[in-house]
C-alpha cells in the first residue's frame, strides 16, 4: 500500500488488482473507437488532397502508425508493470517536482485537443440541425450553442470516471465500425465503383517533391498520437496482463488507423468524382447529400466518434496531469473540469481555421514539443533503470527521484535543448527539415543527451539508482 502523503491522490496512487479489468479486447476497441472520429479521417484526407494517390497515403498512414507504436508499447510497459499513471511514472526521470514541466506540456497539448474535437462535435450536431431545420443554417448562434450543449455532455461522461469510458468505447467500437463501412459503401455507389475512386494519380511529377511533402506529413502522423505515446500508461495501468495490453495495441492501433485512414482517403477520392473537387472535412461532405434520413444517421456516427475520442484521448491524461500538480486540491474530476474550461480558452475554431494550421501549425508544433519528453522517459526507463523502479519512491520526498530539490536538471537540460533544436527550423529557413522531422529530432536527440548527462555526472542521488531498487508490482 501507497501511503497518503502530498504527492499522491485516490487517482494517482497505483491501481489494485480488482481494477485491473482491461483485456486485449478492451485495448482494440480503445484504438478502434478512437481512430474512428473526423480529425483521422481528416488527416488521412488531408494527404488526398495535397496531391498524394491513395496507396502513397495509405503508405504514409501506416508507416507513421508503425513508428509511434514503439514508444506506445514502449512507455505502455511501467503502466501495466507497476499500475502507475504518466504524471507518476515520468517522476523518475524528471523528479518528483519536475515530473510537472511535461505532465502540462501534455496537458496543454490535450487541452487543446479537447477543444478541436469538441468544436467538431459540435459542428457535426449543427449539421443535423441544419438537416432537419434548412433555415438555422443562416443562423449562427445555431453552431455555437450545438458546440456548448456537446461541450457540456463532455464534462457529464468526464464526472462519471474512468469506466463510464471503458463502457463507451466497448460498445461504440462495433457501431462504427459498421457506420464507417456504410459510409464507403454509399459512396462507392456514387462515384460508380471503387476504379473512378482510386484512379487519381499522384500530383508529384518528381521523387523531390514527393518527398519534400511527404517527410513533414510522416512527422504529422507521429504527431498525431505523440500525446498519447506519453500518457498510455494511463490506460495500460488497468490492463490484466501485459500482454493484454501489447497484443490489444500492436494489433488495434496499426489496423484501426490504416482501416479508417483508407475510408477517409476513398471518399476523400469519391468527392472529387461526384462533386467536382476533393472534400476534406465530412461534415461538410455529408452536408452535400440530399438525403436527410442518411445524412442525418451518418452525423450522429461522427458524433459518437467525437465523444469517444475526446474522452479517451483528451481528458483521461490532462485530468492526472493537473491532478499532480496538487493531489490533495485536484482530484481526476477537478482536473477534468479545468481540461474542458482551458480547452475552450484556446480557441479551438481558430486551430481548426484551415488545412496549414492543422497540419502544419498544430500536429508537427507540438510534436516538437512532446517528442523530447518521450525520448527522455523511454531512455530512463530502459537504458538507465531496465525497467526497474521504486514505486514507493514516486510517492514520498527525499528518496532516488528527489535529484536537486525535488528537479532532474539533466532531464530538463536534454528536454530544452531538444525542443530548442527541433522548433530553430521556424526561424531558420535553411534549417526548416529539423522543425519538418520536429518529433523525430526532439525524440532522438533529447535522448542521447539524457544518457550522456546520466552516466557522466554520477551525484549520490544518480548513484543510487545504479542499486538494485525495491520493486513493488501491481500495489
Amino acid at each position: 500500500m501507497i501511503q497518503a502523503t502530498s504527492l499522491t491522490n485516490e487517482d494517482l496512487a497505483p491501481t489494485t488488482p480488482e481494477q485491473r479489468t482491461w483485456g486485449t479486447y478492451n485495448y482494440i476497441a480503445l484504438w478502434f473507437s478512437m481512430s474512428m472520429e473526423i480529425t483521422t479521417y481528416m488527416l488521412a484526407s488531408s494527404l488526398i488532397a495535397g496531391g498524394m494517390n491513395w496507396k502513397q497515403a495509405l503508405f504514409t498512414i501506416l508507416l507513421g502508425n508503425l513508428i509511434v507504436l514503439i514508444p506506445m508499447l514502449l512507455n505502455a510497459h511501467a503502466g501495466a508493470k507497476y499500475g502507475i499513471p504518466f504524471p507518476v511514472f515520468v517522476r523518475a526521470s524528471f523528479g518528483l517536482r519536475g515530473a510537472n514541466i511535461p505532465a502540462i506540456l501534455r496537458a496543454i497539448v490535450a487541452c487543446g485537443w479537447f477543444g478541436v474535437q469538441s468544436w467538431l462535435g459540435g459542428q457535426a450536431i449543427a449539421a443535423m440541425v441544419n438537416v432537419l431545420w434548412p433555415a438555422s443554417a443562416h443562423m449562427p448562434w445555431v453552431l455555437w450553442a450545438c458546440f456548448l450543449g456537446f461541450w457540456c455532455l463532455n464534462m457529464v461522461i468526464v464526472w462519471r470516471g474512468v469506466e463510464s469510458i471503458r463502457f463507451l468505447q466497448s460498445f461504440s467500437a462495433p457501431f462504427m465500425l459498421v457506420m464507417s463501412l456504410t459510409l464507403l459503401v454509399w459512396m462507392v455507389h456514387k462515384a460508380g465503383g471503387f476504379g473512378p475512386m482510386l484512379s487519381a494519380p499522384s500530383q508529384f511529377k518528381t521523387t523531390g517533391s514527393f518527398l519534400h511533402f511527404f517527410f513533414p506529413m510522416l512527422t504529422a502522423m507521429v504527431g498525431y498520437w505523440a500525446t498519447l505515446s506519453l500518457n498510455i500508461p494511463d490506460f495500460t495501468r488497468y490492463a490484466k496482463s501485459q500482454e493484454s495490453q501489447i497484443f490489444g495495441q500492436a494489433f488495434g492501433l496499426p489496423v484501426a488507423m490504416t482501416f479508417y485512414s483508407f475510408i477517409g482517403i476513398a471518399v476523400t477520392s469519391a468527392s472529387t468524382v461526384v462533386f467536382g473537387e476533393p472534400i476534406w472535412s465530412p461534415i461538410t461532405l455529408i452536408g452535400r447529400f440530399h438525403q436527410p434520413y442518411i445524412a442525418f444517421l451518418a452525423l450522429i456516427a461522427l458524433l459518437v466518434a467525437t465523444l469517444n475520442v475526446n474522452i479517451g484521448a483528451n481528458v483521461v491524461s490532462p485530468s492526472n496531469d493537473f491532478s499532480n500538480l496538487a493531489p490533495r486540491l485536484i482530484s481526476f474530476r477537478t482536473g477534468g473540469m479545468i481540461t474542458g474550461l482551458l480547452g475552450l480558452a484556446m480557441m479551438p475554431w481558430k486551430l481548426m481555421s484551415s488545412f496549414g494550421n492543422y497540419i502544419f501549425g498544430w500536429l508537427v508544433g507540438y510534436s516538437a514539443l512532446l517528442g523530447p519528453v518521450a525520448g527522455i522517459m523511454v531512455a530512463d526507463y530502459f537504458l538507465i533503470r531496465g525497467t526497474r523502479l521504486d514505486v514507493s519512491s514516486l510517492y514520498h520526498r527525499g528518496g532516488p527521484y528527489e535529484y536537486s530539490k525535488g528537479f532532474n536538471p539533466r532531464a530538463i537540460a536534454a528536454l530544452v535543448i531538444g525542443v530548442i533544436v527541433a522548433l530553430c527550423g521556424l526561424v531558420i529557413p535553411s534549417l526548416r527539415f529539423l522543425y519538418d522531422y520536429a518529433w523525430f529530432v526532439g525524440f532522438f536527440l533529447s535522448s542521447a543527451i539524457y544518457v550522456v548527462l546520466m552516466r557522466a555526472f554520477t551525484p549520490e542521488e544518480v548513484r543510487s539508482l545504479d542499486q538494485p531498487l525495491v520493486v513493488e508490482e501491481a500495489l
